[in-house]
């Protein structure tokens, strides 16, 4: 009887948890990520509240918040949850101290919360902590798989387009010939398991890096005009040209067309840099990259695949570097808009 009740319950949380997922792929495309770096920032039922004010089905923690997660239950908000960088030692050597990380973070949660990904660590690749990525995922999907969950959570892990040894022009993409041998294994797996890799693209930092060549429009979604003519494909804005090299080295690390590319973060600061990070600037940025990918237009070597995206961030953190990288945020820790963003419904 104890074997056929706990039957009906899996079966039961699984209808529930589908039916949670077809809801959500109706929705906008487009995330936000959910930052704590701040002294001020508002309980995470108040975060909560204002993203389903927003009609916001999907965010981004950085790593377990029990307070964060507690908020999210029942809120019909998907979740990518990640790591501490700091955790990908022990998750790389010991597969019980992943288990008990998915007991004590995903377990409690599971029935209430949808964990979209998991990801292993953020933007550590390359580094110091590279060589520990591949086996913490390994570890991670083996530790959710014994728990045997009623719907499947894939694990990646998140970085940023310092991967790229080539990034231009798009079709030309490659990573890195020192991490080569790491990224081979981590797409190997991620083509496998059907898992997307996420990574972070940010058209602003090219752009401040290489002003003479790259124009301002360009980075802004703002030009009308070809920029770019890579053989037969066209870019008219930096942001599918990256997701494109991106997409492109993934293809010659042996991914093939299965692994999908996730935005896990994409912003353009609203102070501390002149007339570049301008709250008018921001607020194009952040507005037609919704535009964009809500459209589900793809980029020109992915025409027609839709593209997950999540903005960085709800809010403006005080305990980030000074500069601009406390001025990425949407909102005021008071939840008073920065600029006003329109997300598609």
């Amino acid at each position: 009887m104890a074997q056929l009740c706990f039957f009906f319950f899996i079966t039961a949380v699984s209808l529930l948890l589908f039916l949670q997922s077809d809801s959500y792929t109706e929705s906008a495309a487009v995330g936000l990520n959910y930052g704590m770096l701040g002294d001020n920032l508002p309980p995470p039922s108040q975060v909560v509240t204002l993203l389903k004010s927003r009609n916001i089905t999907r965010c981004r923690l950085f790593a377990p918040n029990s307070d964060a997660l507690s908020a999210l239950q029942g809120s019909g908000i998907e979740v990518i949850l990640g790591t501490l960088n700091q955790d990908l030692p022990q998750l790389a050597a010991d597969i019980s101290f992943a288990r008990n990380w998915v007991s004590t973070n995903i377990i409690p949660y599971f029935q209430t919360v949808h964990f979209r990904y998991i990801s292993a660590g953020n933007e550590v690749i390359p580094g110091d902590l590279a060589a520990y990525v591949f086996p913490a995922i390994q570890n991670l999907d083996q530790a959710l798989r014994d728990f045997q969950l009623p719907y499947n959570i894939p694990v990646s892990t998140t970085v940023s387009t310092a991967v790229l040894g080539t990034s231009y022009p798009p079709s030309q993409g490659e990573f890195a010939i020192d991490i080569d041998s790491i990224m081979r294994s981590i797409v190997g797996f991620l083509a496998a398991n059907g898992s997307p890799f996420l990574v972070n693209v940010y058209p602003y930092f090219s752009y401040i890096y290489d002003s003479t060549n790259i124009p301002l429009d360009y980075a802004l979604f703002n030009s009308s005009q070809v920029v770019v003519l890579d053989g037969e494909l066209e870019y008219k804005n930096l942001f599918d040209a990256i997701t494109d090299a991106i997409y492109s080295a993934l293809e010659r690390a042996g991914g093939g067309a299965a692994v999908k590319v996730v935005v896990t973060e994409s912003g353009w600061p609203s102070k501390e840099n002149g007339d570049t990070a301008t709250i008018e600037n921001a607020r194009m940025y952040n507005n037609k990259l919704v535009e964009h990918v809500s459209g589900g237009g793809g980029t020109p070597k992915r025409p027609g695949e839709g593209i997950e995206a999540y903005l960085f961030a709800i809010f403006n953190e005080d305990l980030k570097p000074i500069g601009t990288e406390q001025n990425f945020g949407l909102y005021y820790p008071n939840v008073t808009e920065v600029y006003h963003v329109d997300f598609i419904d």
